[in-house]
């Protein structure tokens, strides 16, 4: 038995205990069962199954002897609630699809499980992925009778980010080595930097987008979150491959080591850093934050480039356009006829369309459907749609003409630390601003990331946060198509450099 605890090993580590029989894969399970029950207050997991978890861990501990284990064998693993998992609910924290069951797993959970990982359970999520607080959530946590936000460990009166919000608390506050997340918008990215933990957006079309419950088709990818760049990068070597067979938008790449180059020089990378970046709204505790990793770069050889992104502004306009567009769409297939929620009472079949959907869906998803069916409707459509549609090309030329310049572009994930449950209250424009940094990289489908940077003194200018809360920062890093490798190598040295990665919440 390993003289560390197990929560405090990252994946990397436990996977090698496990392989050298120094831990099993059923004590792993256990252990980590037993620390999410004691965290329920924080809201982070929806779903769990022993039963499921520890035959998974017999069968990988089983398969251990045997040699024919996979190199994530035993490590436990949680899926955000937004890919389907056979043996667990499946219901994108929405009440639409509550208590639905899946007969299949998507290709991200297959692929997770055949490289040896043992799903713990479902995360907490925003309903069907809309939003930036994890505040959107329709379904009840593990312990709780009702819904309930989720907290971030940090400060459990401060959001923890979203939509994956639920799976970056898991990572933060040691419920999870690791855990499965999906970025639209920079729901990977955001959350990640509210709770001081690493997780990656890889190109669009990297990882299969089958199973994984739409929001915008042309936007959504999954990814993986944990502690380290390194953790990540076995994550996302197994998760990552074609799947032309069952999503049309898999891109036909073959799957990558993304561990191979992780100790690779990065004297004379360039890193290019927009203005746009580091203007007005930015708050000063996050610049100093993002300020100082950047001075570690140039320390390890790095040059900084000032680059221009000049569309910048321009990516919320577009997004919440687009985005809530593609919603609309495929949000239709939820009208009680097939599966999910459908209403008792109604008096004919377009009567159960509207009450079905009235019911199931919360605010914030009614809200985009209807954005999205506007902006697509006859006479709208080439004044919105289409327009969005020209300019997101513009914003992913402006990130090629900066790629001229520079190897990766760096700069802060949100302008703000994460900011307290319920202080942007009724005011979704407060959360879509929130999204100014990671928008534009999502639009043009390039690999984007979050690595712990720093802290603040404890929060937004004015938010009245206690002294000696710190709350994390995270430094976004963006990569031309295909360079997942080059950001992970990158956010791999900044992590040697320093210990923000290794910190952790007081209590956990």
């Amino acid at each position: 038995m390993t003289s560390t605890a197990l929560h405090d090993l990252g994946v990397a580590q436990l996977a090698t205990e496990l392989r050298e029989r120094r831990v099993s894969a059923v004590e792993a399970a256990q252990h980590f069962l037993a620390r999410a029950q004691a965290h329920q207050n924080l809201g982070a997991y929806v779903a769990v199954n022993p039963d499921i978890t520890l035959a998974q861990a017999r069968a990988q501990d089983a398969a251990i002897v045997a040699g024919t284990a996979g190199p994530l064998a035993g490590v436990p693993i949680a899926h955000k609630d937004i890919f389907v998992t056979k043996g667990f609910p499946s219901t994108a924290g929405s009440k639409m699809l509550a208590g639905y069951q899946s007969p299949f797993d998507a290709t991200v959970v297959t692929r997770l499980a055949d490289a040896g990982a043992v799903t713990l359970g479902k995360l907490n999520c925003d309903e069907f992925a809309m939003g930036s607080a994890n505040e959107n959530s329709a379904v009840a946590p593990v312990g709780f009778d009702a819904p309930a936000p989720v907290r971030n460990p940090w400060a459990t009166d401060r959001i923890p980010g979203g939509s994956s919000g639920g799976s970056a608390v898991a990572v933060a506050a040691r419920l999870a080595p690791a855990v499965t997340g999906t970025d639209t918008g920079g729901s990977i990215r955001q959350p990640a930097s509210f709770c001081g933990i690493t997780g990656i957006k890889p190109t669009y079309g990297r990882a299969s987008r089958y199973g994984m419950i739409a929001f915008a088709s042309s936007l959504d990818q999954a990814g993986p979150m944990a502690r380290s760049a390194e953790d990540c990068a076995l994550l996302l070597s197994a998760m990552c491959g074609p799947d032309p067979d069952r999503d049309s938008t898999s891109l036909d790449v073959p799957a990558e080591n993304f561990s191979a180059k992780l100790n690779d020089s990065i004297d004379g990378l360039r890193i290019g850093i927009p203005a746009e970046f580091f203007g007005e709204g930015l708050a000063p505790d996050v610049r100093a934050a993002v300020d100082g990793a950047l001075k570690e770069y140039e320390k390890l050889g790095a040059k900084l480039v000032p680059i221009s992104l000049p569309r910048t502004q321009l990516s919320i306009p577009v997004y919440y356009i687009i985005a809530p567009a593609e919603a609309s769409s495929n949000l239709s297939r939820f009208d009680g006829v097939k599966f999910g929620h459908r209403a008792k009472d109604y008096t004919d079949l377009v009567d159960m369309y509207k009450k079905t959907r009235a019911e199931g869906f919360g605010d914030e998803v009614k809200r985009r459907i209807m954005i999205g069916a506007y902006v697509l409707s006859h006479g709208y459509y080439d004044a919105y749609y289409l327009q969005a549609q020209k300019i997101r090309r513009m914003i992913a030329d402006d990130f090629q003409n900066a790629f001229k310049e520079c190897d990766i572009i760096a700069g802060p994930v949100a302008p703000t630390v994460a900011w307290k449950l319920g202080d942007h209250g009724n005011d979704p424009l407060a959360d879509y601003l929130a999204d100014i940094f990671t928008l534009p990289g999502s639009l043009a489908g390039l690999p984007g990331m979050s690595v712990p940077c720093g802290f603040s003194d404890g929060g937004m200018q004015g938010s009245g946060a206690e002294v000696g809360k710190p709350l994390p920062v995270g430094l976004q890093l963006i990569g031309n198509y295909f360079q997942e490798a080059r950001l992970l190598n990158a956010a791999h040295r900044l992590q040697q450099a320093t210990d923000f990665h290794l910190r952790r919440p007081e209590g956990f």
